[in-house]
């Protein structure tokens, strides 16, 4: 059955934050997105805004009306290759009013040599140029996905990621229901962990993705027995650092005064941060074997995304086993 009373409380917990703005250390983003600086000036950090990358082109001719200076600017081969067919005065008078504005930084694609008229504008005006062997379109590709991870908005709430079968499973639940137990057991059954106790969650374009704090990264708190260090307990494979959420799993303790959905045929939700993710509610009382029925949640989640359903697959054949038989008459 759907628990709209339940749904709600997560749904107030899950705000949208909104787009987050993002100060990144200059060694780091270099080594990021294999860059070389060819002009750092004083900047030890870059501070990015907005996700959306630029290529001045009307801005070489003159126009800069609607130029974005909080953009992080690139420039490919037809670029440089317009500012090197300038005169050295237009040249001189370009590169300077570019570097006039505050952007976060400048990008030379595929390994080309700048103008030093633009080299010496950013000295002047204290701008950072760097420099990708990349190909124009490859790095504004991955430079929009990086600043899209960076500046997403982002929540910390709490509860369990797990990753089984491919699938990213978030347990919820109230304290000490059992989350990190069925966790650690399925840690053992080869599958998994993200995050333990605090999960913080990016909002990706319409994707969730889940990791640890990095405080906490890769430990578990076992009750009797304390802090765990799972990857230097069971090695690198049973933890991995973020993946994307596909599935809530919300443990509850058992109500006999409940009836609880035995066919799956109602579909409940998790909200997070105003995207859907499908919620399977999982009764705990003694002698139920949680890991075991997450795993079959995992399964039966990845059937669902392919088309398959058990439910429907049981009603046509209960539907074929009642129809009368033929008249042969």
């Amino acid at each position: 059955m759907e628990h709209n009373s339940e749904r709600n409380l997560w749904e107030q917990e899950a705000v949208d934050p909104g787009i987050n703005q993002a100060d990144v250390k200059l060694r780091e983003f270099c080594e990021k997105m294999d860059l070389e600086a060819l002009v750092s000036s004083r900047k030890r950090k870059l501070h990015f805004s907005t996700y959306q990358v630029n290529r001045p082109g009307l801005q070489l001719a003159g126009f800069f009306e609607h130029f974005g200076p909080e953009r992080v600017q690139v420039l490919g081969e037809q670029e440089i290759s317009y500012l090197k067919h300038m005169g050295p005065e237009r040249r001189v008078l370009i590169c300077e009013n570019i570097s006039k504005f505050d952007f976060p930084c400048l990008v030379v694609t595929t390994g080309l040599e700048p103008p030093q008229e633009l080299l010496d504008a950013a000295k002047k005006f204290e701008r950072v140029i760097l420099r990708s062997r990349q190909k124009t379109t490859f790095l504004v590709n991955r430079l929009s996905y990086y600043l899209n991870e960076i500046l997403a908005p982002a929540i910390t709430m709490h509860g369990v990621l797990v990753e089984m079968f491919g699938v990213g499973v978030l347990i919820v639940g109230k304290s000490s229901i059992g989350k990190s137990e069925t966790a650690l057991e399925l840690i053992q059954r080869g599958h998994r962990l993200v995050a333990d106790d605090a999960v913080t969650i990016k909002k990706i374009g319409q994707r969730l993705v889940g990791s640890a704090p990095s405080v906490i990264r890769y430990f578990m708190e076992v009750r009797g027995i304390g802090i765990i260090d799972v990857r230097s307990m069971y090695g690198s494979g049973a933890v991995i650092d973020a993946k994307g959420i596909d599935l809530v799993v919300k443990l509850e303790t058992w109500d006999d005064s409940v009836t609880y959905d035995r066919m799956g045929d109602k579909k409940s939700f998790f909200t997070v941060m105003a995207v859907r993710l499908p919620l399977n509610n999982i009764p705990v009382k003694p002698g139920r074997n949680l890991a075991v029925i997450l795993e079959v949640a995992a399964r039966n989640y990845r059937l669902n995304s392919m088309g398959y359903n058990a439910v429907d697959e049981l009603y046509n054949r209960m539907a074929a086993n009642s129809e009368p038989p033929a008249d042969n008459d």
